[in-house]
């Protein structure tokens, strides 16, 4: 099989950016993901609130989902359901009549793996948008015993909303991020009793009306500097988890430890990559955002292969990881025309951007120059930086420096662990093509 484009993942990037790719002209498109229905996340998602920046109107995830999907499907791009990618790697040469996007130059090679067998499929570019996942308990170290009920978000929102099951009895949620507080209200409306959300950091990441709407309706708690230490329980049923203190588990006294009873356990956030296929692939690595390395073209270290959505940035809303694969759609288009043209001049070198603690990444993680026509730089989707800072801190300003020289400075800000910041991309202009890497760090607002 051969395409112009191969959309890895039909979450809300990969479906927006095959829509934008057959708007721009792109022939063949084909949007391949290992589950039955295309729309990712937000299929299992019933709460309202997507689609705000990207469709202008507020609608239902598993409504948002469908938009998109039909969006896709009805501007002519392929959507291959129940199929996973399993092999990328670079062609030797590109099949075809010659034509568009096609001529010139070697392509890439993705064997695809489903019910129908394997089959493998030649492209000009792919398209990465995989999005990322929760680290389960497994990962996240917590030892015990393994018993049904211990679950991540994303599982909990398909028992519930998709498979429309029950779940009674007491549940603890470990997180207390914005996703947190959606997944007691999930856990509420399956029948479930939250008895807390459990946090190592010392207050909750969330916006303050979550906490003060859960702690109201629901009358769940926070139980901050707090963390799992063990599961207990039997072949068939959660019964208890141990808890601690953050002050317990460095080894200071006056630390409480207890044992809480309770039949469901949820871990939420502390999202990773779906990186899976980028690392086999032999795709550089950030090691802030353990995603692919990209530039503001959204471009990665292999020729060819873009990144885009929450694989790039975990974890921003729906509407965000769209609009960031319509930025990545039109980049491709731009890397489509110049391969049809042939053109033998060498890419422009990125200039890495470097996230300095207390910042844990930014994104995206290089600029890619000599594009956008005022500021010589082409800027990010949404004209802005994704960052996430490793701790909290008051009054803090996010400052953007390069050699030492101070490009961009933000206004007063709170730092929060786990909670979206980011840095507005005006000062793109500022930037020497020809200097060093752009440090981002956090400069301290004195009173």
């Amino acid at each position: 099989m051969e395409t112009d484009v191969l959309v890895v993942g039909a979450g809300p990037a990969g479906l927006t950016a095959a829509a934008e790719l057959r708007r721009l002209g792109v022939a063949r498109v084909v949007v391949v993901d290992r589950e039955m229905t295309p729309g990712g996340i937000p299929r299992h998602s019933e709460h309202a609130g997507y689609g705000l920046r990207d469709l202008h109107r507020v609608l239902s995830g598993p409504a948002y989902a469908r938009a998109l999907a039909g969006t896709a499907a009805r501007a002519g791009a392929q959507l291959r359901t129940g199929c996973t990618v399993t092999d990328l790697r670079a062609s030797d040469g590109l099949p075809g009549d010659g034509d568009g996007a096609q001529a010139g130059g070697a392509g890439l090679s993705c064997v695809l793996t489903s019910a129908a067998g394997i089959e493998e499929v030649r492209a000009a570019a792919v398209l990465l948008a995989t999005g990322c996942r929760e680290r389960p308990r497994s990962a996240r170290l917590v030892p015990g015993d393994r018993p049904p009920g211990v679950l991540t978000t994303g599982e909990l929102q398909q028992r519930v909303y998709l498979g429309g099951e029950r779940l009674d009895g007491r549940a603890l949620v470990v997180g207390a991020e914005h996703v947190s507080f959606s997944a007691a209200l999930t856990l509420a409306h399956a029948g479930a009793r939250v008895l807390a959300l459990v946090t190592d950091q010392p207050r909750h990441q969330s916006y303050a009306a979550f906490r003060i709407g859960a702690a109201l309706r629901w009358r769940v708690p926070v139980w901050t500097s707090t963390a799992v230490t063990r599961v207990t329980g039997t072949a068939g049923r959660l019964t208890a988890v141990d808890v601690a203190s953050a002050a317990d588990m460095n080894g200071v006294t006056g630390g409480q430890a207890r044992t809480v009873a309770c039949e469901w356990l949820v871990f939420t956030g502390d999202w990773i990559p779906d990186h899976v296929l980028a690392r086999t692939a032999g795709i550089a690595l950030d090691p802030g955002t353990r995603g692919p390395a990209i530039d503001t073209a959204m471009a990665t270290s292999t020729p060819g292969v873009f990144a885009a959505g929450n694989l790039v940035h975990a974890a921003e809303t729906a509407d965000v990881a769209a609009l960031s694969g319509r930025h990545a759609a039109r980049q491709i288009a731009a890397y489509l025309a110049r391969r049809a043209a042939q053109a033998s001049s060498p890419a422009p070198v990125p200039i890495p951007v470097i996230a300095d603690p207390p910042l844990r990444w930014i994104s995206p993680n290089a600029i890619a120059p000599g594009v956008a026509i005022v500021t010589g730089m082409l800027p990010p989707p949404l004209g802005r930086f994704a960052i996430r800072a490793a701790e909290f801190r008051e009054r803090a300003r996010l400052e953007a420096r390069q050699d030492g020289r101070l490009l961009a400075r933000s206004r007063p800000l709170r730092l929060i662990p786990g909670r979206p910041m980011h840095l507005r991309a005006s000062w793109l202009s500022s930037v020497d093509p020809a200097g060093g890497p752009v440090h981002a760090g956090v400069g301290i607002e004195r009173p």
